[in-house]
């Protein structure tokens, strides 16, 4: 295997008796419980793209620390239908399949919703309101068999390696927390704090047998003010050290929303920001094996991690949301193929949603198991598409690989549609590397012909004579009707993009969407002074409040000025003449108030700028389109032509609209 480029990462591992046949771990995801067939694709379809272990999230060892309803509930064993078949589904293909227990302590809301008591190591109140009773020692005796009878319980339905979730701010990440102050056997010192971790891997060694594989996932920084750093980190894995069969070494903590973004890294994060931790770490524990998490999904990295001794495993949890074959990909040597993670957060925000676990850019995810024995279509087709963005080109690929012949035009001199001015922000890094891996997709097709500069129009479409045209032909943006938006010092998102060398120091930005928010962190990092108005009394996330979250939080970072609730009059030559229209955001906004302003105030006010730039919406090209349609008898529009939202909302209806042709 020496010749191989990723042996280290495809080196087998062995944990207790159990064998591993590469170092790439599907870290634990929940999903609903039901309908099973769902569920059970879902995991089934990372075993197949070749990961080594895949696993079961959030399963609750007592009826007493559910953090959501939907998970299972391994008090009762209710869910053993559910639960018995994925242990099957996962090994039938290669993988090791584990079952991650997570007991929330002190932020069980679900089960407290319920009627139940909150318990943790100390007495206290939670943020809701409710006492938190502490753990009286038969209690924790009580978790400790809870979690040995699960253990025993997975073992039986044939998962061959449990997770122990120690971290995140669940039970065991309080009683191994600083802050546990018990004057008994379980506080106090660190050697007291870690003994019911340390009982609990060592329990289910005692009923699973020493053979059968213990994850334990601990936080190796809290990362956060007030919160734990890595020095205790490291103490924590020298006690586990020989007890658990991999220390999983993860940051931060579910419960505190300035760190959330980090635990689960955004885009504005660089690939691996936690393998640190883990690195460190490594350095202090002999004999477990560690395990790193997140922002990992860059080939070279993965086996840089391994190949350097930073760490043992690396675990990936969106990385394979967004692309299940990494594995088997890099394994037969088309790493160029990765879809690598954007990091924006959307299938964790929509999996709150809606229960499904989609991918901004991938439209498998979320419909596994539709598309598991779903038929390529028969009748092939002569297939014109119109536009060449994101939606064009999914529609290509789509339609090449149901055998259909595929001609896509595009006008511009360069595939990639809108988004092409976004490609070389710092931040957005994963997006280029997408629009790029979009272009190489469809060069190896054979049944794809490609027209640059060339624009869709009735003559040529009556001139080609295709079966079906799909038009994807995008949206622009709005130019808002105000006074002076005509002046030299004022442009569109787009043009800043495309040539930041425009914008002056002092920039306001109309509009507190997603352009105009991510524009503002850009230019700030360019060193300009920021100030983003919106005539909404809310930012727009776009629907995605996770990536809400890591913005707000980089706003603050880079001192951008937001005006919610501000209504832009005129630009003249000192800035922008604004109103203020007295709404008050809503109570659940996602975005932080602290870098907010006016506070409370009424009346008329001007925002200084040399530079004005509008990110007010885009408007769809539907007369454009619509000028496509009735010369041929199948037509079908997608994208922003349709409604301009999002990557997902276009890559997933280009894909099923051209999924679609050739049924009849």
């Amino acid at each position: 295997m020496s010749e191989f480029k990723y042996s280290h990462l495809f080196e087998p591992i062995v944990l207790g008796n159990q064998l591993f046949r590469n170092r790439i771990f599907n870290s634990p995801t929940g999903v609903e419980i039901d309908p099973e067939r769902y569920s059970c694709a879902y995991y089934e379809r990372k075993a197949i793209g070749g990961s080594a272990s895949v696993c079961i999230g959030d399963a609750c060892p007592n009826e007493f620390g559910r953090v959501r309803p939907s998970r299972a509930n391994l008090g009762t064993h209710h869910e053993s239908h559910t639960l018995a078949n994925r242990p099957h589904r996962i090994s039938r293909h290669g993988a090791a399949a584990s079952m991650e227990f997570l007991d929330a302590g002190n932020c069980a809301t679900y089960s407290a919703s319920l009627g139940a008591p909150l318990y943790g190591p100390v007495d206290g109140i939670s943020p809701e309101g409710i006492p938190i009773h502490m753990m009286t020692e038969e209690q924790i005796y009580a978790s400790i068999e809870q979690h040995a009878k699960s253990a025993l319980y997975a073992k039986r339905l044939g998962y061959g390696m449990v997770t122990v979730h120690g971290g995140h701010g669940w039970l065991i990440t309080q009683f191994l927390d600083p802050t546990n102050n018990r004057n008994d056997q379980w506080g106090g010192s660190i050697e007291n704090r870690a003994r019911l971790a340390i009982a609990i891997c060592d329990r289910i060694h005692e009923v699973c047998g020493r053979g059968f594989p213990v994850e334990i996932r601990i936080v190796g920084d809290e990362v956060y003010p007030g919160g734990y750093h890595i020095e205790e980190g490291i103490k924590q894995a020298q006690l586990l050290d020989g007890h658990a069969d991999l220390i999983h070494v993860s940051t931060g903590s579910h419960e505190v929303k300035e760190v959330f973004t980090i635990t689960h890294p955004s885009m504005f994060l660089a690939d691996g920001a936690n393998v640190k931790y883990a690195a460190e770490i490594k350095k202090y524990v002999k004999n477990t094996p560690i395990a790193t998490v997140g922002a990992l999904s860059e080939p070279d990295q993965l086996e840089e991690i391994i190949a350097s001794g930073q760490a043992d495993v690396v675990e990936l949890a969106r990385g394979l949301i967004c692309d299940p074959d990494l594995p088997i990909k890099l394994q037969r040597g088309k790493e160029d193929e990765v879809r690598k993670c954007m990091r924006c957060l959307f299938c964790f925000s929509e999996h709150m949603h809606s229960a499904i676990i989609p991918c901004a850019i991938n439209p498998e995810m979320g419909h596994e198991y539709e598309m598991h024995d779903a038929p390529i279509c028969n009748v092939k087709k002569k297939v014109l598409i119109a536009g060449g963005g994101m939606a064009g080109m999914q529609a290509a690929i789509t339609a090449a690989d149901n055998n259909h012949e595929v001609i896509l035009c595009e006008k511009k001199s360069e595939l990639g549609g809108a988004l092409l001015c976004e490609e070389n922000v710092p931040f957005k890094e994963k997006l280029g590397q997408y629009i790029a891996l979009q272009k190489r997709f469809i060069s190896r097709r054979n049944n794809i012909e490609v027209h640059l500069n060339t624009e869709v129009t009735p003559e040529l479409i009556k001139e080609v004579s295709p079966d079906a045209v799909i038009c994807a032909l995008g949206a622009r943006p709005v130019k808002p009707n105000i006074p002076g938006i005509d002046r030299d010092n004022v442009f569109s998102a787009e043009e800043i993009y495309y040539d930041p060398d425009k914008a002056g120091e002092n920039i306001v930005i109309l509009g507190g969407g997603l352009v105009g928010l991510e524009l503002s962190i850009m230019l700030s990092g360019l060193g300009k002074e920021c100030t983003v108005v919106e005539m909404m009394p809310n930012l727009n996330d776009g629907g995605n409040n996770l990536h809400g979250v890591a913005l707000s939080c980089e706003l603050k970072k880079c001192g951008v000025k937001v005006s919610p609730a501000t209504k832009a009059v005129a630009i003249n030559e000192d800035g922008v003449l604004c109103e203020y229209t007295g709404a008050k955001p809503a109570p659940e906004s996602k975005f932080g108030m602290d870098n907010f302003y006016p506070d409370g105030t009424e009346g008329n006010v001007t925002f200084a700028a040399d530079t004005v730039i509008y990110a007010v919406g885009q408007k769809p090209l539907r007369e454009e389109a619509n000028a496509l349609r009735g010369i041929v008898p199948e037509f079908h529009q997608v994208g922003d032509c349709v409604v301009a939202k999002n990557i997902y909302e276009a890559t997933h209806n280009a894909h099923y609209i051209a999924k679609d042709l050739g049924r009849m």
